[in-house]
C-alpha cells in the first residue's frame, strides 16, 4: 500500500512543484532505478508492456523509473519535461478484469509520451478507455488487483486522477493533496468521464447527478483485501488508506506555504505514532497506517519499497531517491534532470538476493537494521543526517547559480554530485553493515515478526546474522 504526496507552487518555499511517494510492495519485491533514454522508433511498432501490446509512438523521451523489476510500468518516476507520477491501488465496485494494461503500464507510457501534467493525465485516461486496466499487480501474490489513482505533476501545476474500471474523474490540485488506498474525490472535481454519473444513476450507485459523490457512491460497502478486501468509505481495517491519508495531509498542512523537499521527506519517513513513542518504537509493533510502511507480517504485509521526492523547477528538476526500502533508514540521493540524468549504472536487482545489486545491497542492511531498530538506527543515523545535509547543499548551491539553462559545465557538476553520493551511499551502507554485523541484539523484536522475515530471507538465499 503506498502515499502519495504533491505540494504546488503556492504551497512551497521556492514557489516550486514538490512531490513525493512511498512504493509499498511485498518482501522479495526488488525495486529498481531504471533511467532510459528516449528514442525514435519505427512507424506502426508494438511496445510490449506486462501483460498485452499496445501501438507505440513516434518518439519517447527520457524517463526515470523507480519499479518493480518483473514489470513494465513504474510505480513513480519522471520524464526530460518534469512530468512526475506516482500511484495506489484502490478499490471500487467496477469488476477488475483479469487483464489489460497496469495502472503502472500506463503511468510509464504517459511519461515516455508527454510534455505537460495535462496531457498525461489525457494519454493515461485514453489508455483506460481503449485498453482497460487489469491483471495481477504483485509479485508472487495470486488475487493482488486492483484499480489505481494518480497524482501527476509537472512545474506549474498537479492533478489528481482516480479510476474505477473504465470510469475515471481528476481535480486539479490546489495548494497540497494527498492520496492513498482509498478514493478520495467527491463532488467537486474538474475533469470527468463523459459516461460516469450517467452510468453510476442506472447502476444504483447514486440516485442522482446532484447528490453525486465519486468516493462514496463507488467504493465497496464492504469489500476484503486479499482473499478478505475490506474497503468501506472512510474505513479500511487493513489497508488504512485514509488513515494515512489524514497524517500525511496534517503533516503537510504544518508546513503550507514553505514546504520544501526535506519537508517531503520527513514526511515519508512517518509512522504515524505519538512524539514520546518515537524513541521506543520497535518495527515488530509497525502499523498499516503508518506512511514509512514496515511489513510484519500477514497483517501488515507491505513495506516501503522504494522512495522519491521530486523538486520540479521549470529549468531543473532534482529528483531525490532511496533506491531501497524503509525511508526511516535510507540515504536520499539526488538525481537531476533534463540533463544529465543518471548516467552512473546501477546493477538491477531481481528475484534472488545479490550482493552487488544495488537494491538487494540496500535490503540486506535495512534487515539488519530492523533486528535492533533503534539501537542499531542509533549507529548511523547521524552520519546519514550529514550526508543527506551535504547533498542537500551541493544542490542547493546549483539551484541558485543556473536560473536559465544549464551549461556544459554546470550538466558535469550535476553529474559529480549525483555519481558522488551514489558512491558514498554504497560505500557507507557496506561500512554501516559490517559494523552492525558485529553488534549484539539487545532488544529482540516478537516470535511472530521474526518467524515472518526469516521466512523472507530463506525464499531469496539471504543469510543475516542472528535474524
Amino acid at each position: 500500500m503506498c502515499d502519495t504526496v504533491v505540494a504546488v507552487g503556492s504551497a512551497t518555499k521556492d514557489k516550486s512543484v514538490i512531490f513525493g511517494k512511498n512504493s509499498n510492495r511485498v518482501p522479495n519485491e526488488a525495486h529498481n532505478i531504471e533511467y532510459i533514454k528516449g528514442k525514435k522508433h519505427k512507424p506502426n511498432s508494438k511496445v510490449k508492456c506486462t501483460y498485452i501490446s499496445v501501438p507505440q509512438v513516434e518518439q519517447t523521451y527520457d524517463v526515470l523509473l523507480l519499479k518493480p523489476f518483473w514489470m513494465f510500468g513504474c510505480e513513480m518516476g519522471a520524464n526530460e519535461h518534469g512530468v512526475t507520477i506516482g500511484n495506489e491501488a484502490v478499490w471500487s465496485k467496477e469488476p477488475i478484469r483479469d487483464t489489460g494494461l497496469l495502472g503502472m503500464d500506463m503511468m510509464r507510457l504517459a511519461l515516455e509520451r508527454t510534455k505537460t501534467a495535462k496531457d498525461a493525465l489525457t494519454t493515461i485516461t485514453d489508455l483506460l478507455e481503449k485498453y482497460g486496466q487489469g491483471g495481477q499487480c504483485s509479485y508472487g501474490i495470486v488475487g493482488r488487483d486492483y484499480h489505481n489513482s494518480f497524482i501527476i505533476a509537472d512545474s506549474k501545476e498537479a492533478w489528481v486522477l482516480e479510476t474505477a474500471d473504465k470510469y475515471w474523474i481528476a481535480e486539479k490540485v490546489k495548494g497540497i493533496r494527498t492520496i492513498s488506498n482509498s478514493l478520495t474525490i467527491g463532488s467537486e472535481y474538474d475533469l470527468i468521464h463523459p459516461d460516469l454519473i450517467k452510468d453510476a444513476i442506472a447502476k444504483g450507485y447514486t440516485k442522482s447527478k446532484e447528490e453525486f459523490h465519486f468516493a462514496n457512491d463507488f467504493i465497496p460497502n464492504f469489500r476484503f483485501y486479499h482473499a478478505l478486501k475490506e474497503s468501506s468509505p472512510r474505513s479500511q481495517y487493513f489497508t488504512k488508506g485514509f488513515d494515512r491519508q489524514q497524517c500525511t495531509t496534517a503533516l503537510l498542512l504544518k508546513n503550507k506555504g514553505k514546504i520544501t523537499p526535506e519537508d517531503v521527506m520527513s514526511v515519508l519517513r512517518n509512522h504515524n505514532i505519538p512524539e514520546e513513542r518515537k524513541d521506543t518504537f520497535s518495527l515488530d509493533k509497525a502499523k498499516a497506517s503508518s506512511p514509512c510502511h514496515h511489513a510484519t507480517g500477514m497483517i501488515v504485509p507491505d513495506q516501503s519499497a522504494g522512495s522519491l521526492v521530486s523538486h520540479i523547477k521549470k529549468n531543473i528538476q532534482v529528483h531525490w531517491v532511496t533506491g531501497s526500502t524503509a525511508p526511516c533508514i535510507s540515504t536520499f540521493k539526488p538525481i537531476f534532470f533534463p540533463k544529465p540524468g543518471l548516467k552512473r549504472k546501477l546493477k538491477l536487482s531481481d528475484a534472488v538476493f545479490d550482493a552487488d545489486a544495488f537494491w538487494w545491497m540496500n535490503e540486506k542492511f535495512q534487515r539488519l537494521v530492523s533486528l535492533d531498530y533503534q539501537k542499531r538506527l542509533f549507529i548511523f543515523k547521524q552520519e546519514r543526517d550529514d550526508l543527506e545535509k551535504e547533498f542537500s547543499e551541493q544542490v542547493q548551491t546549483i539551484l541558485k547559480k543556473v536560473t536559465g539553462k544549464p551549461t556544459e559545465a554546470d550538466l558535469k557538476k550535476m553529474d559529480k554530485i549525483t555519481s558522488d553520493a551514489f558512491s558514498i551511499s554504497i560505500k557507507k551502507v557496506k561500512e554501516w553493515t559490517r559494523k552492525i554485523e558485529q553488534l549484539p541484539i539487545e532488544n529482540k523484536t516478537g516470535y511472530l515478526y521474526r518467524f515472518f522475515w526469516n521466512k523472507q530471507n530463506k525464499e531469496v538465499n539471504l543469510e543475516l546474522s542472528d535474524a
